[in-house]
């Protein structure tokens, strides 16, 4: 379609042949399908989509709560049937396909059309040439492997996709299909593919188990559980099955390593394939071949239970350094040393026959579930006791009901660790905190937030007495778990610390966890976790109730506040940057560039003051009593939980103890002051998550924000501190909550003490102390 519209634009319309109707349709034909190879070529040879449209395609996704299997009904049976020419659809409904997946008005053209033609398979009708074609099921199918979920659903997902003759298994023709799939997606991923082909196809012939020259949906299936390294080439997370197999993940290596099965090295930048649970690395082609993985998670037998002994896997010693005799372990161009997966010990071979047989599990102990802790429940029973090793049934069952087969008991004075990631929090750096915790703790305490949320987690260590959690992701990450604590109703509620890979992280930076994770050690971090303190955090309910009026809403993104609400100018601003990331989320892929975002948007919003004369469209109430506002002009109005908002900025401002106030004012006035309103007070009050009291401030404008945040300026006009608040307002005004934002029509909104949670405060930094409650 592009061509001839090209085709028209240009000269050639004035050539001779545009007399003759009938040469001018040859002649537009030809050229055609001239720029149709040409373009094909072009795309080949520039090695289909850039790396740096494939971000930006991942971030569209990352935003998107669109599923393949959704879109595709709608081109099947629905409203987008018009655009399908058999199995596949041209440019025009392609784009359709994008703008519905990855929800958005306007998909770049720039990426849309590298897109078309990397899935361009040289498809088209000669006879009526219209317009290039692809493949739809080859478009849901790269798109299903890049979307989160199980592996099975993906697997059953991906055998319907190419079984296009509905017979129920795969002939060579549609398994070769398959592999080209996997080798557009290693492509992508920028793997070394010169040897990919040849691999693939003979890990596809393992598969046809019964040699019968074509896959059924039980073999490919069957695969999935038995055939190591699939899912890694299909582009799926590996489960944890506690049966021999590694969890496979591709990894670069910026050192010299060396294979675990063959011995020979892989080469420094080259792709291979690293194990989560003990470090085994191997070549792509031989990870079929790998031995089985030594870890297990959970003790299989009586005899294993309480006593934890070492796991030993040959290589992997990254320090170089013996933890024996504090030699160096030299490379000598093959494997040598051993490291334990438990302890993270690294020793010498020769150095193997001092070390004892059990493991204390090293300097991470007090946060580890060692395997000798975790035993199915069947061997406590007493139904089992003649026998001392469980069937391969039950084997089976606990994938299938963790919480419910296996019971834990941990080892005394510990503090064992729930940990919660979302991988797509802080771009890569959420996934590779996921593998980092899988290693350095048992793979039964972490648990990605994606595939079943947090409740799997909380059931699994329901009843086990003195643990902790520790949330990666951002606030809104913290908020969901702290939300799924209060909806478990757990007989002991753990405390919560927090490893922010968000972006604002203002709870992170209150609780002295950082503005953000920057790739730092994380064992440190773990053994800063052991001298942390708890505080008992407030949360607040937050009751929305829209007065009747023809305006609709947005829909309220949270009924609970933990860090923060307000109304007005700051608001605005968050919710053109929220427009904005959605609309282009490829712009907002750093936290460098939000900043630059926000800055730009408050520098406009202090141009425009869409909410300026903001008392004139609402009324406050604080404690029932009507807060005066008449003497301000506001822009904005903050109620605050914790003393930092929009990536640290404190709109409270620094309040300076008097000397040897130990519990601080806030103590002082008592439990009984539940609303201070008073100036003088105010200016002495000091935030404290923990008070029972919200923190009530107003805002002149956007340059006074920017002023608070760079300290050009202490803080905001301190309006009250307060136990419950009621706002009443006129008009339609943007709202916000922990940082999500939207446009609420006039309502009256209140908001009162609900619970307190219970939260890990980091240590003391080294230097002077940034908020004093913490003190």
């Amino acid at each position: 379609m592009q061509a001839l519209e090209w085709l028209r634009d240009s000269e050639v319309q004035n050539c001779p042949w545009k007399q003759s109707s009938k040469a001018q349709k040859y002649y537009k034909q030809a050229a055609f399908v001239f720029i149709l190879k040409k373009k094909r070529k072009m795309a080949k040879e520039r090695g289909l989509i850039s790396p740096s449209d494939f971000a930006q395609l991942q971030k569209y996704m990352e935003y998107s709560t669109k599923k393949v299997s959704d879109v595709l009904k709608l081109f099947e049976d629905g409203e987008m049937a018009e655009y399908l020419q058999g199995d596949a659809i041209g440019y025009e409904g392609f784009q359709q396909f994008l703008k519905i997946y990855l929800e958005v008005d306007n998909v770049p053209d720039h990426l849309s059309q590298a897109l078309f033609q990397s899935f361009q398979t040289g498809y088209y009708i000669e006879d009526t040439v219209r317009e290039d074609v692809v493949c739809l099921s080859d478009v849901s199918c790269y798109f299903s492997l890049l979307e989160g979920g199980r592996p099975e659903d993906k697997l059953e997902f991906t055998f319907k996709l190419y079984d296009t003759d509905r017979n129920g298994i795969l002939d060579s023709s549609e398994v070769d299909r398959i592999i080209i799939q996997m080798m557009r997606m290693a492509e992508y991923l920028d793997w070394d593919v010169s040897e990919l082909r040849p691999i693939l196809q003979e890990m596809m012939k393992e598969i046809d188990y019964d040699g019968s020259g074509s896959v059924s949906l039980a073999e490919w299936l069957r695969a999935g559980a038995t055939t190591v390294p699939l899912l890694v080439l299909l582009g799926l997370e590996m489960t944890l099955k506690d049966n021999g197999q590694h969890m496979w993940r591709p990894k670069r290596f910026p050192r010299p390593v060396y294979c675990n099965l063959c011995e020979s090295s892989i080469g420094l930048g080259k792709q291979g394939l690293s194990c989560n649970l003990c470090k085994y690395i191997v070549h792509d082609q031989c990870a079929m071949k790998a031995l089985p993985c030594e870890v297990s998670t959970y003790a299989k037998s009586r005899k294993d239970i309480g006593v934890q002994s070492h796991v030993w896997v040959r290589g992997g010693c990254e320090s170089g350094r013996c933890d024996r005799c504090q030699k160096k372990i030299r490379i000598y161009h093959s494997l040598v040393g051993l490291h334990c997966v438990w302890c993270h010990l690294e020793i010498h071979d020769d150095c193997l026959p001092a070390m004892g047989h059990e493991c204390d599990c090293g300097l991470l102990r007090d946060h580890i579930l060692p395997p000798s802790s975790i035993y199915p429940s069947v061997l406590a029973s007493g139904q089992e006791r003649k026998t001392s090793k469980i069937s391969q049934k039950t084997m089976d069952d606990l994938s299938l009901s963790t919480s419910e087969a296996l019971r834990i008991d941990p080892v005394s004075n510990t503090h064992p660790l729930l940990v919660f990631v979302n991988p797509k929090s802080g771009g890569k750096q959420g996934e590779r905190v996921l593998w980092k915790f899988q290693y350095l703790l048992n793979p039964r305490q972490v648990f990605n937030l994606l595939k079943d949320g947090p409740e799997p987690g909380l059931r699994f260590f329901r009843d086990v007495p003195d643990y902790r959690i520790l949330v990666c992701g951002g606030d809104g990450t913290v908020g969901w778990i702290l939300e799924s604590i209060d909806k478990a109703n757990l007989p002991f509620v753990p405390p919560v610390a927090v490893l922010p890979l968000g972006t604002g992280n203002d709870l992170a930076r209150c609780l002295r966890w950082g503005g953000g994770y920057e790739g730092q050690n994380l064992g440190k971090i773990l053994k800063d976790l052991e001298t942390s303190k708890v505080v008992h955090m407030d949360r607040w309910s937050v009751e929305v109730i829209p007065q009747q009026t023809e305006e609709k809403s947005d829909p309220v993104p949270f009924q609970i506040i933990n860090n923060y609400f307000s109304i007005g100018v700051d608001a605005s601003i968050a919710h053109r940057f929220h427009i904005m990331r959605e609309k282009y989320p490829e712009k907002f892929n750093s936290r460098m560039k939000n900043k630059l975002w926000y800055f730009e948007f408050a520098t406009s919003e202090s141009i425009f003051s869409t909410c300026k004369k903001l008392e004139e469209s609402l009324t406050v109430e604080i404690c029932g009593k009507p807060l005066d506002l008449s003497n301000l002009s506001l822009e904005g109005i903050a109620v605050l939980n914790i003393p930092s908002t929009h990536g640290g900025s404190n709109l409270w401002g620094d309040t300076k103890r008097p000397h040897g106030d130990i519990h601080g004012i806030n103590q002082a006035l008592g439990a009984t002051a539940k609303v201070i309103t008073d100036p003088d007070i105010l200016k002495t009050c000091v935030p404290d998550l923990s008070d029972k009291r919200l923190e009530v401030v107003g805002l002149e404008g956007a340059i006074e924000i920017g002023q608070i945040y760079t300290k050009l300026k202490n803080a905001g006009h301190r309006l009250a501190k307060c136990s419950e608040i009621t706002f009443h307002t006129t008009k339609t005004l943007p709202m916000q909550i922990d940082g999500e934002p939207w446009m609420q029509t006039p309502c009256t909104i209140k908001i009162t003490h609900r619970n307190q949670m219970p939260m890990l405060v980091g240590p003391p930094p080294r230097s002077s102390n940034f908020f004093g409650f913490l003190c």
